[in-house]
């Protein structure tokens, strides 16, 4: 699955395993493609959010019930969970596809998504002169042995193909989604209709491409299936009936089983030379690749940015003041261990979510969830399972934590406090810079952790 919860957030992108989804409250789809959509399916029951192309063919293909689907405006900024700000971009892979620019107390993260790089990107108001804490990045094709043409100079190569066979008729294999924009120019430069199935032509119906497609079989010598079906046998049976030859467009490497199967070098998703354009242009501080198994972040090392980029918020938990009832219930108790009195999780700067099971009834309220302005835990020292923190926010300005700006209240009666080991103190500590270059920690993590870890201790003497 092509999916990830974004550390530090509380967000998750094209990642439907509620039970593994940790923190996430905000779920996102980038697009329907089936590696992307693993999980998802008729039982979800969270607000999902996505481009509103995405969302007509959402419930129709998957049925996703639509009181959960949340269609955002592509290039306009949207505020959700109160707490996030997103702004959705073409990403130029196929139709509804989208990156993802999310901006908030995480500093900001564009979250490409598969996408195919073009210079008109660089024309996007959202991302002119932007600086960006995370680039999560397509690297499907991030080698630099591996060139790939522009889809403008593959879509020549496949018409020259079909030229040089005038007595063949043409099958071309593309996936449930993408490759439309090849059938459409295919069929417009050899003006014949595009053959396909009675539910791809509902779908080019809704996603409202030119009228090339037809579900009559003999109007038109151009036929478009699923690219499972190019096959030996598929290829000598269509033989039998008039001379065929089958193309498979794609950028990736392919074992070719018939004389009249041709692989076309075109792809929706980014060449490498595209990549680095890309990231040199961007200039993040980090680059994350999205396809697990492939780090190439070396490659794009020379064109990262310089400046140190926005980490999560690793400060402890400021004292809270305890009645004159609480302070007698503590006298003549031993002093617990100074690892262990660390016990609040949270997300970074102040955002505490509230459980969405508690909203699953009514979708509206699940969206107007209320959050309170400060932190009631820190998530450095939180497990991802079975959290020792309960937050409830409905006890407002019971308590306040020193050195708060005036009307920041926070409901520190709603924190329950328990024992964390020291390896799951230090391991939550650990997974902030998990992600963080070493050049940035190089420069502004040394003295920050040096800072955080002197008044842990001042403050653990105090009290």
């Amino acid at each position: 699955m092509n999916g990830t919860v974004l550390p530090g957030t509380p967000i998750a992108v094209d990642f439907w395993s509620v039970r593994r989804a940790g923190g996430a409250r905000l779920f996102f789809l980038s697009h329907l493609h089936s590696d992307h959509t693993a999980g998802l399916s008729s039982t979800w029951s969270r607000p999902l959010y996505c481009s509103p192309l995405t969302a007509r063919l959402l419930h129709r293909r998957l049925q996703v019930p639509t009181r959960w689907i949340r269609p955002l405006e592509v290039g306009q900024s949207h505020v959700v969970g109160e707490e996030v700000t997103v702004t959705l971009l073409d990403s130029n892979h196929c139709p509804g596809s989208v990156m993802f620019l999310f901006e908030g107390a995480f500093g900001t993260i564009l979250y490409t998504g598969d996408f195919r790089y073009a210079s008109a990107m660089q024309g996007e108001p959202a991302l002119r002169g932007r600086h960006i804490d995370r680039l999560y990045l397509d690297n499907t094709h991030c080698h630099p042995h591996r060139p790939l043409p522009s889809r403008q100079h593959a879509t020549r190569q496949a018409a020259h193909l079909i030229r040089a066979h005038p007595q063949h008729h043409v099958v071309i294999g593309v996936y449930s989604l993408g490759k439309e924009t090849l059938l459409v120019d295919l069929a417009l430069e050899f003006r014949t209709w595009v053959v396909v199935s009675p539910w791809r032509l509902e779908q080019m119906r809704l996603l409202e491409l030119p009228d090339v497609f037809t579900t009559e079989e003999g109007a038109g010598w151009i036929r478009a299936v699923d690219v499972a079906e190019i096959r030996s046998d598929t290829l000598v049976s269509w033989n039998m009936l008039h001379p065929t030859i089958a193309i498979i467009p794609t950028g990736r490497p392919v074992k070719v089983t018939h004389p009249n199967i041709h692989l076309i070098p075109y792809s929706d998703h980014s060449s490498f030379s595209e990549l680095c354009e890309f990231v040199k242009w961007l200039k993040p501080c980090s680059v994350i690749p999205i396809v697990r198994g492939s780090m190439c972040q070396a490659y794009f090392q020379k064109y990262l940015n310089s400046a140190p980029q926005a980490l999560p918020d690793l400060r402890m938990p400021k004292p809270v003041k305890e009645s004159g009832q609480q302070q007698s219930k503590r006298k003549g108790q031993e002093p617990m261990c100074l690892l262990k009195r660390v016990t609040r999780c949270s997300v970074p700067q102040g955002v505490v979510y509230e459980s969405p099971e508690e909203h699953t009834e009514n979708s509206e309220d699940f969206m107007d969830v209320k959050v309170p302005q400060q932190n009631d835990c820190e998530s450095a020292f939180c497990s991802k399972e079975g959290c020792a923190c309960y937050h409830t926010g409905k006890e407002k300005g019971k308590a306040e934590l020193s050195g708060e700006q005036p009307g920041e209240a926070r409901a520190a009666s709603a924190v329950s406090w328990a024992p964390l080991s020291d390896e799951r103190f230090l391991t939550g500590f650990a997974e902030q810079y998990l992600l963080t270059p070493l050049n940035v920690l190089k420069r502004n993590s040394s003295q920050k952790f040096d800072k955080l870890v002197e008044d842990f201790f001042r403050r653990g003497e105090a009290s």
